[in-house]
């Protein structure tokens, strides 16, 4: 019981930190990653045929994802505060220009994918996680785009390219829901 509860808030702590991470590297994506880079602009990338999205997507993705992992490791608390120190990341590390955009959106799409991810999680780890990032993922999206640039533009490339990296988790979220119930490892 002490192993499972050691393994449980190591596992916790590491995902915590992974979903932190992730808020920088987005920052940096999309200034940096991409097969076009506008000058003052974001870099994009190709997320379908004739679609392209802001590259942060791909950090942003996965945070939706690894926050729904930190709750269900450490808790709710650890969970709302994951999506509280994701926000202050995004403002010390978003560029100056999409501070607003980057904070906003992050804490709004964080929010949301936590008051989805909470009742659905006893229904099973996979649905909760892929329906509250859906739902985070458009509700960033959207704030995102209208603030940084004033916006809808990339929308339909911001949704599909956040919606492939949730569902590239999706054979890690089922592994991992079967490795815990051999373990004995619950949900917090």
């Amino acid at each position: 019981m002490k192993t499972l509860d050691h393994q449980r808030r190591l596992e916790g702590a590491l995902l915590f930190a992974a979903f932190a991470a992730c808020v920088p590297l987005a920052n940096w994506l999309i200034g940096n990653v991409g097969t076009v880079c506008a000058p003052n602009g974001p870099c994009l990338l190709p997320v379908a045929p004739g679609l392209l999205a802001p590259s942060g997507v791909l950090a942003i993705g996965l945070a939706l994802v690894l926050r729904d992992l930190v709750q269900r490791r450490l808790g709710l608390l650890a969970s709302a505060t994951a999506v509280a120190v994701g926000a202050v990341m995004s403002a010390l590390f978003a560029p100056p220009a999409l501070v607003i955009a980057s904070t906003v959106a992050f804490a709004l799409s964080e929010t949301a994918d936590l008051a989805i991810y909470t009742p659905l999680q006893r229904r099973g780890l996979v649905l909760a996680a892929f329906v509250s990032s859906l739902v985070g993922l458009v509700v960033d999206s959207m704030v995102f785009l209208a603030l940084a640039f004033g916006s809808l533009d990339f929308l339909a490339g911001q949704v599909i390219g956040k919606i492939w990296i949730v569902l590239a988790t999706l054979p890690a979220l089922h592994w991992l829901r079967k490795r815990d119930r051999r373990l004995g490892l619950d949900p917090v």
